[in-house]
């Protein structure tokens, strides 16, 4: 079956003539006639009645008659699929997906938007949030065409080297932070000698590994009563701003709350936990505009 048969099929029972429908379909009377005939093979069955001969107008079958509504309608939707395909591929080339976790989309990204603009001009980057180990399988699956992800010891993030690359876009750090006082002190603090209110991380969250990897294997890991355990890093941070305990909060998130006496330090040097962000795309090329995106945020 093909599109061309059934717009030949309509044009001939508009009208009623295998000279006129040819040309109005630019194709030669002979070429014209296998078309029809081919269609009829596929169909199965007569559609046309070429017993009036040459000279009359040409008559529809029962079954011609019948199968016409499904041609028309058929050609349509075929038509309206490939204009809608066409349609969907301008988009692709003109957009890109971006999968991260919200804590980076909050931050580090939200940075990018601002370089981005004049490239944003151009196209549309969808941003779409997901857990570490669901980010890359986005992006294995070409359901993204990048994946922002943090790295450490700590997260087992593995892509194919041989299909997937990297680059370091940042690096940060998780502190141990309180709500401050009048005085700029925190509220609560690891040289307390009763356990410290703590702020936990659900295990579902990168940052939540992050931090217990840490206090496990540090021996001088303070004492810490679990109070909360969220998993959203915004929420545990508007926590720690209503003084419910300490919190682990990536340091690009909470050094303006520090800056302004808003927060403060829980703890020294030691109780920070350094890591990575990395950003992975496919080695094969990209659509116009991811390439353009890709460019602007290695660009450094």
């Amino acid at each position: 079956m093909q599109l061309k048969w059934l717009e030949d099929f309509t044009a001939l029972a508009e009208t009623r003539s295998f000279t006129r429908a040819a040309e109005l379909r630019h194709v030669t009377h002979p070429a014209f006639g296998r078309r029809i005939r081919a269609l009829e093979t596929w169909a199965g069955t007569p559609l046309v009645d070429r017993s009036a001969g040459a000279g009359g107008p040409v008559l529809l079958t029962a079954a011609g008659t019948r199968f016409l509504e499904t041609a028309q309608q058929m050609a349509r939707d075929l038509d309206g699929s490939r204009v809608e395909l066409h349609g969907l591929a301008g988009r692709q080339a003109r957009s890109a997906t971006l999968t991260t976790g919200r804590t980076l989309a909050r931050t580090l990204v939200a940075d990018w938007l601002v370089q981005l603009k004049p490239v944003l001009k151009d196209g549309e980057l969808r941003i779409t949030t997901r857990a570490l180990a669901e980010t890359v399988r986005l992006l294995e699956q070409s359901e993204a065409d990048f994946s922002l992800v943090y790295h450490h010891p700590a997260l087992a993030v593995t892509l194919d080297a041989r299909r997937f690359t990297h680059v370091t876009v940042a690096s940060d750090r998780l502190v141990p932070v309180a709500r401050a006082d009048v005085q700029g002190r925190p509220l609560h603090t690891f040289a307390d000698a009763a356990p410290v209110p703590y702020l936990a991380y659900a295990q579902s969250l990168a940052l939540g590994r992050l931090v217990a990897d840490h206090l496990a294997n540090n021996r001088l890991a303070p004492r810490l009563l679990r109070q909360v355990e969220s998993d959203s890093a915004d929420a545990t941070y508007e926590y720690a701003l209503k003084g419910i305990g300490v919190a682990w909060l990536p340091w690009s998130m909470v050094h303006a709350d520090c800056k302004a006496g808003r927060l403060a330090h829980a703890g020294d040097k030691g109780m920070e936990v350094g890591y990575d962000v990395w950003l992975y795309r496919p080695k094969r090329r990209l659509g116009p505009f991811a390439e353009a995106v890709w460019e602007v945020l290695t660009d450094r």
